[in-house]
């Protein structure tokens, strides 16, 4: 299955191994996240750190800035929030506004944006099998890593299986477009499960019979050298110094 978020491109970030630059991403999110909602020096330094990393990774910021939309429906909510805060309110153009109710919508636009951005970075300079690696040499639980490994590999398959039976459907002049039509929606969707399921059977049987015994072959070669962890440690060693210097200024 391809990536349609990662970026091929030539760049001290892409070459990093994909476990430093999993953990260097969580431990920003995480120093963003606890930072107090107040500090907004702090978040603009975040946003200065992200736009170095994109720049070094050779990711356009008109990229990132599109597919960042996905937190919309996040934003719709945090415009809400200055309108039915309680509490004390100030006037702006005409309307009364919460002052609590301004600063959740500041907190969820900040440090939600921050986090997607940071996500894509890492989408973009890392390939779903090699985040998959990262988390298997970082000791993730492997059932979670053949579950993820399975549905990178299979995840093709069952889309173009919904595509033949909508082209099936189609043929048969029937194109459900409208809320009372669900029904046969809902039944492709069951027929489609079931033939997911029994492929899973089909797969799992195959897998037993080649020796499989609840554990793929180790394939992650060597973990990364302790030049690339502490090359990405920038980043969050980075963003902490900011948070630090804002919580004593």
């Amino acid at each position: 299955m391809n990536n349609s978020l990662h970026l091929d491109r030539e760049s001290p970030i892409h070459r990093l191994s994909p476990e430093v630059k999993i953990v260097a991403v969580l431990l920003f999110t995480v120093i963003v996240v606890v930072t107090p909602r107040e500090e907004f020096a702090a978040f603009a330094g975040y946003a200065v750190l992200i736009a170095i990393v994109a720049a070094l990774a050779r990711v356009p910021a008109g990229w990132l800035l599109k597919r960042a939309t996905i937190e919309l429906p996040f934003v719709l909510l945090a415009v809400v929030l200055p309108f039915a805060g309680h509490g004390e309110r100030v006037e702006w153009l005409g309307m009364s506004l919460s002052v609590e109710g301004l600063y959740g919508a500041w907190n969820i636009v900040a440090k939600g944006t921050l986090g997607v951005l940071a996500s894509l970075l890492l989408a973009a300079t890392t390939t779903t099998r090699d985040l998959i690696i990262g988390l298997d040499r970082l000791r993730c639980p492997d059932v979670i890593t053949q579950i993820m490994t399975f549905m990178v590999r299979y995840l093709d398959v069952l889309a173009d299986d919904a595509r033949r039976m909508r082209i099936a459907r189609l043929a048969r002049g029937y194109d459900p477009r409208f809320l009372w039509q669900v029904k046969a929606f809902a039944v492709g969707i069951g027929a489609l499960f079931l033939r997911s399921y029994e492929r899973g059977e089909r797969v799992y049987l195959a897998m037993l019979s080649r020796g499989y015994a609840g554990r793929m072959p180790v394939t992650v070669g060597a973990p990364a050298p302790a030049a690339e962890w502490v090359l990405s440690a920038a980043l969050p060693v980075a963003s902490a110094g900011i948070a630090v210097t804002a919580l004593l200024a």
